[in-house]
């Protein structure tokens, strides 16, 4: 890693140690491989290290209270690990499965889960479309894949009965369920909701959070 690097990056925020007691060891570790190899790999841009934390790290975070304890998950579209490999590594008790179709970014899924000794996660190359009838979870996740009519066409198929979609989302949350109406009603979707969770640091934006219920 190089000095003007480092220095470029965002400092592990103090509130992180506060909330992820036993976890911000791993968060770290797999901020700082984030870091130093998600540029060349082509997983986050360099103008994204003075934001690292509380864009990618934290805002990934806002989809735990959603899932229930010891629950089945797969992460769509999981490219850099967001939210997938940072949901497991706050919550321990899940079964977290990456779907991710590059080679180039399952090789990191891989690395990085090995690295930061995350124990609870598989990692299977695929499209979430190449899975439909051959597996179900118990949530499935999503950050910055798709809109959400498109996103659930990729992802209800492998959400079992009584589960849900968790979607990371932005201003434009309501709107974009607003014209997911007819996928929904394909879909025979129970309900639908946005949650605005409030950051964990200052002058960060909420998160607004997508919950479809199957």
């Amino acid at each position: 890693m190089s000095a003007n690097r480092g220095a470029r990056r965002q400092e592990m925020p103090e509130i992180v140690r506060e909330v992820f007691p036993d976890q911000w060891g791993q968060l770290s570790l797999f901020t700082e491989l984030l870091a130093d190899e998600g540029d060349k790999r082509g997983l986050i841009g360099p103008k994204e290290l003075p934001r690292i934390w509380s864009r990618h790290i934290l805002n990934s975070t806002a989809i735990s209270p959603f899932i229930d304890e010891g629950a089945k998950v797969a992460d769509v579209g999981s490219g850099a690990g967001l939210p997938g490999m940072v949901l497991a590594i706050i919550r321990p008790d899940l079964h977290v499965t990456l779907i991710e179709p590059m080679e180039r970014r399952v090789d990191w899924l891989h690395e990085a889960s090995e690295a930061c000794g995350v124990n609870n996660v598989w990692v299977a190359r695929a499209r979430a479309e190449d899975l439909h009838g051959d597996d179900e979870f118990d949530v499935v996740t999503a950050r910055a894949v798709a809109a959400l009519d498109k996103l659930m066409r990729w992802t209800m198929p492998l959400v079992s009965e009584g589960g849900r979609l968790v979607a990371l989302k932005g201003e434009r949350a309501q709107a974009e369920v607003d014209a997911a109406l007819k996928v929904r009603r394909k879909f025979k979707v129970k309900d639908t909701q946005v949650h605005t969770v409030a950051a964990l640091v200052e002058d960060e934006p909420p998160t607004r959070v997508v919950v479809v219920q199957r």
